[in-house]
C-alpha cells in the first residue's frame, strides 16, 4: 500500500473519532508526508474530502499554492519588485494579512462550522516566504471545526520541518503520518 494511502487511512481514522471542544491550536491536524510525494497527494486531496464527508462532516480546501503570485501582482510597485527583489521581505507581513483575507473570504462558511474540516494544501510554497507556524497560528482560531495542514516534510519528536529545510517548530497539532499510527 502507497504511503499517501496510509496517510488517508490515518486520518479517515483520526477524523471518525468524536470531537470534543477544545482550544484552536488542538483542532489542528498536520497529515505530515515526504515532500517528494507531493503530486500524489494533490491526485488524492478528494480522498481526504470522501473520508471527511463519510464521517459526517463538512469539508472545505483552501490552496496556498497561487497565492503569493496574486498577491504580489496586486502590490502597486509589483515592478520594483522584480527588479530588487531584496525589497520583497519588508512586505512579507502583508503577505500573511492577505492569506488571512483570502481565507476568510473563500472559507468563511466552512470556517464558521463546528463540524467541518478545512484543509490547506500548497503548503510548500510558504518556504523561504513564511513560516507554517505563524499562517497556523493566524487560520487555526478563525476555524470552528478542524484545520487540517496537508504538510510536506517531517515530523518526528513534536517537531516539524517544512520541506526538511527549516530547523523545525513544536507545535500542539494532532500529527498523522503514513508511517504511524493515530
Amino acid at each position: 500500500m502507497s504511503k499517501i494511502k496510509r496517510l488517508i487511512q490515518g486520518y479517515e481514522k483520526f477524523v471518525a473519532i468524536p470531537w470534543r471542544d477544545v482550544a484552536p491550536a488542538q483542532r489542528v491536524i498536520f497529515c505530515v508526508y515526504n515532500e517528494q510525494e507531493e503530486l500524489r497527494l494533490r491526485a488524492k486531496i478528494q480522498e481526504f474530502e470522501l473520508a471527511t464527508r463519510q464521517t459526517g462532516h463538512e469539508w472545505g480546501l483552501f490552496d496556498l499554492t497561487d497565492t503569493f503570485a496574486a498577491w504580489l501582482m496586486s502590490q502597486r510597485y509589483a515592478k520594483s519588485y522584480f527588479e530588487k527583489p531584496q525589497l520583497i521581505q519588508t512586505l512579507l507581513p502583508k503577505y500573511l494579512d492577505f492569506l488571512v483575507q483570502k481565507f476568510e473570504n473563500e472559507m468563511g462558511s466552512f470556517s464558521s462550522d463546528e463540524n467541518a474540516v478545512v484543509a490547506l494544501s500548497g503548503v510548500g510554497s510558504l518556504f523561504g516566504l513564511l513560516k507554517v507556524k505563524e499562517v497556523v497560528d493566524k487560520l487555526a482560531p478563525r476555524v470552528k471545526g478542524k484545520l487540517l495542514i496537508l504538510f510536506p516534510g517531517s515530523y518526528e519528536n513534536n517537531n516539524y520541518r517544512l520541506l526538511d529545510g527549516y530547523d523545525g517548530w513544536n507545535y500542539l497539532a494532532i500529527p498523522i503520518t503514513a508511517d504511524k499510527d493515530v
